[in-house]
């Protein structure tokens, strides 16, 4: 039998875990083409937080590859 409870946790949490990543992305994207823009004033500052969002992306992809994988668990 399927226990619902757990399925539940684990759809949401599925669901909760690629928003996160889809959206760090997205606004990296937008926070690079921010940054390209000539006229825009703090072009540094939005260079830096789109790198930061395509690394705490990255790091959302690598963590859940970390739980996936049986080989990184000791």
């Amino acid at each position: 039998m399927i226990d619902g409870g757990a399925f539940l946790v684990v759809a949401v949490a599925t669901v909760l875990g690629a928003g996160c990543i889809v959206l760090f992305f997205a606004l990296g994207v937008r926070l690079r083409a921010e940054s390209e823009d000539p006229v825009r004033a703090n072009r540094r500052w939005l260079a830096a937080a789109s790198r930061a969002c395509y690394a705490l992306s990255g790091a959302a992809v690598l963590y859940g590859v970390y739980l996936i994988v049986p080989y990184f668990h000791p």
